[in-house]
């Protein structure tokens, strides 16, 4: 097998298009929200991409088949003076430095023989710490960009994020603008402890007014939801189980 395969089931006359990066990550922000977007326009896949850097294993359908990990790549044609997308997902990210590397360059080598001209990489900013209204960070490969989006509410804190963009969110903005394409990353506040549907929905909200696409976003607060009624049984769990401690010590002084 070659290091990296790509598996054509398509091949979309594009025009310019944006490029939309969701993988795995920290609440799992970005894949939740891209996969909302391909949901929502009804996108449609166009290759898939199989390779000895992603985990040696398959993943296994609820229908009991199995494909190999994969990254997946879709695409949507705008109507009137709206911008083509293609958006980026799949089941895992680089195991290695070098896979990572290797990765983002097919992928941005790709994306730009489709035409592409911006990327956005969507992600989660951890704030070890429960949000209810997240904010999105970004970071920009352009500094004219930064304006464009402090107007829509994204936040840009100096330094932030301390550790850099880890992985594919942060190699495809850097390999993107050696060749020439801009790029940003918006980050959504999540503590990291759960799939954030809210912080998804708070990156969807931005992305969604920069490129001209309305989505309903009831879905995901449906969800998130649900994610505080489980947060909120395991705290009062966990506050039942400190006050029987702390009977149990009383008992023992006494």
């Amino acid at each position: 097998m070659d290091d990296i395969v790509f598996k054509m089931l398509d091949t979309p006359q594009l025009k310019e298009p944006l490029f939309i990066e969701g993988l795995p990550g920290v609440g799992n922000v970005g894949k939740l929200a891209v996969e909302h977007m391909i949901d929502q326009l009804k996108m449609v896949k166009f290759a898939e991409l199989y390779s000895k850097y992603l985990p040696p294993q398959v993943m296994v359908t609820d229908e009991g088949s199995v494909h190999l990990v994969r990254h997946d790549f879709y695409y949507h044609k705008a109507e009137g003076t709206g911008r083509d997308l293609v958006i980026l997902t799949g089941d895992f990210q680089g195991l290695t430095p070098e896979g990572q590397y290797n990765l983002s360059h097919a992928t941005v080598k790709l994306i730009k023989d489709l035409g592409a001209s911006m990327i956005f990489t969507l992600g989660g900013f951890g704030v070890i710490r429960m949000v209810s209204e997240p904010s999105v960070l970004g970071a920009v490969t352009d500094p004219e960009l930064r304006s464009k989006f402090e107007e829509m509410g994204v936040v840009f804190k100096r330094g932030e994020p301390s550790s850099g963009i880890i992985g594919a969110s942060g190699l495809l903005l850097g390999l993107g603008a050696l060749e020439g394409l801009q790029g940003i990353c918006l980050m959504g506040e999540t503590s990291g402890y759960f799939v954030d549907p809210r912080s998804a929905r708070a990156v969807l909200e931005i992305l969604g007014r920069f490129i001209g696409v309305e989505m309903d976003l009831s879905s995901l607060e449906v969800r998130a939801r649900q994610i505080d009624e489980i947060t909120s049984r395991i705290k009062e769990d966990i506050e039942a189980n400190e006050s029987e401690d702390r009977k149990d010590d009383l008992r023992y002084f006494g």
